[in-house]
């Protein structure tokens, strides 16, 4: 899928696919760039696992961003240029 932007320069959208919970370090400035709720801050526990917020805190390891609603994603490539980690997956429409 291909689009043109405003202008009509030609523009292709680069979704969201996964974000690498062993390379995210929860920094959290894709979340504050994208105004779609594709993402949240999940909890990890000792074994690697993504756990749920309301896990027990001291079940929880460290934080790192998760998908919440992929659908939302407009693949507008935000998230990726703040990601200081490459943490991200993205894949072409």
């Amino acid at each position: 899928m291909s689009a043109t932007t405003r202008d009509g320069r030609g523009w292709s959208p680069s979704y969201l696919d996964a974000i690498d919970p062993a390379v995210c370090i929860g920094c959290g400035r894709c979340y504050k760039v994208c105004g779609r709720g594709v993402m949240t801050l999940r909890g990890v526990n000792d074994e690697g696992e993504i756990v749920d917020d309301e896990e027990d805190e001291d079940d929880i390891d460290r934080r790192v961003m998760a998908m919440e609603d992929a659908g939302a994603c407009v693949g507008c490539g935000a998230c990726a240029r703040v990601c200081p980690t490459n943490c991200q997956t993205h894949i072409a429409a």
